[in-house]
């Protein structure tokens, strides 16, 4: 199967190295602005879901003559990969990054990569004034998919621009975005009229996504299925104002980074609690800060609840004015 997608996929690259090379039509120049976008859409599976693989792409375009574009590849919250836009190759962060694709078909992969930054620094210079897209601006582009077990596998593609949702590559064709306005029906529209285009991106989506996430799965294993239990402790936080407390429930150390913290009073969940940012720490676990504003008077009988797939079902309770 894997010498099937490497062979596709060279073609399709061969294909679309000819348009480049020896074609202006509008279906050679529209590739940058729909290589699709979720990037402003967080995604934290839990433990016990499938994990997602997916491709993420931000391009920044300051004028007609300067442009930056990053890419990095994503096993659920662990970020597998990186791309050098300097040399145009990808970067394996992992031990286990390469999954069981062989050499030949991961160099496949990153000449088509290469490829698509190229029309997409080209491309942009070449139309953006014919589609209205001001400098200085950026493109942000998911694309990836998920393995179900015993039931297939889904994948997605989305594209914003500026921030905003632009497109999406759903049931084998472009589908402006709601509100995206004409720009986006008219690159859909162009794109959907090249086949290359539609060919290439169903096989990375539909063959080759899925195969190298079951690749990836198998060789990170033991990282993947990594349980460390979280510590929890409780601090008070800067006053936020003459006679309320704001109370600090720490959670550390804890993998996978998935996890529920709340305060509580008994059983009742306080609708005030305030979830921070999840921060990694330098071992490769993960902090948490969950903060709660409340009257100095009524802070006994609080508590801060932790809830964690390597806890299996023994939840933390720390209990305000335990630790203190």
């Amino acid at each position: 199967m894997c010498n099937h997608v490497t062979f596709s996929t060279l073609g399709y690259v061969s294909g679309l190295l000819f348009l480049l090379s020896h074609s202006f039509s509008p279906c050679a120049l529209v590739i940058p602005s729909c290589s699709g976008s979720e990037a402003l859409r967080p995604h934290h599976p839990a433990a016990e879901e499938p994990l997602t693989f997916r491709v993420i792409q931000i391009s920044s375009f300051a004028n007609q003559s300067w442009a930056r574009n990053q890419g990095s590849g994503w096993l659920g919250d662990i970020q597998t990969h990186g791309w050098d836009s300097v040399s145009g190759t990808i970067i394996f962060l992992k031990p286990w990054s390469r999954g069981t694709f062989s050499k030949e078909d991961l160099e496949y992969l990153q000449t088509l990569f290469q490829l698509y930054f190229r029309i997409l620094t080209w491309g942009v210079r070449a139309f953006a004034s014919q589609l209205a897209f001001k400098y200085p601006f950026e493109i942000q582009a998911s694309a990836g998919c998920t393995v179900h077990s015993g039931a297939g596998s889904e994948s997605f593609l989305y594209a914003s621009y500026q921030g905003s949702d632009f497109l999406s590559f759903q049931g084998g064709s472009w589908q402006p975005s709601p509100g995206a306005g004409t720009q986006a029906q008219t690159v859909c529209r162009l794109l959907n009229e090249c086949r290359y285009i539609k060919q290439l991106v169903q096989m990375f989506l539909i063959v080759t996504c899925p195969e190298f996430l079951e690749g990836l799965l198998a060789k990170g294993k033991s990282e993947l299925e990594r349980q460390v239990k979280p510590e929890a402790w409780l601090s008070r936080g800067p006053s936020p104002g003459p006679g309320r407390l704001l109370l600090v429930c720490h959670v550390s150390g804890f993998y996978p980074k998935t996890v529920w913290v709340m305060w509580m009073r008994g059983d009742k969940q306080q609708s005030r609690t305030r979830r921070g940012d999840v921060l990694p720490n330098a071992d490769g676990t993960w902090y948490l800060r969950v903060t709660l504003d409340v009257v100095a008077g009524e802070a006994a009988g609080l508590s801060c609840r932790v809830k964690h797939s390597s806890l299996r079902g023994h939840d933390i309770v720390v209990p305000w004015g335990r630790t203190l």
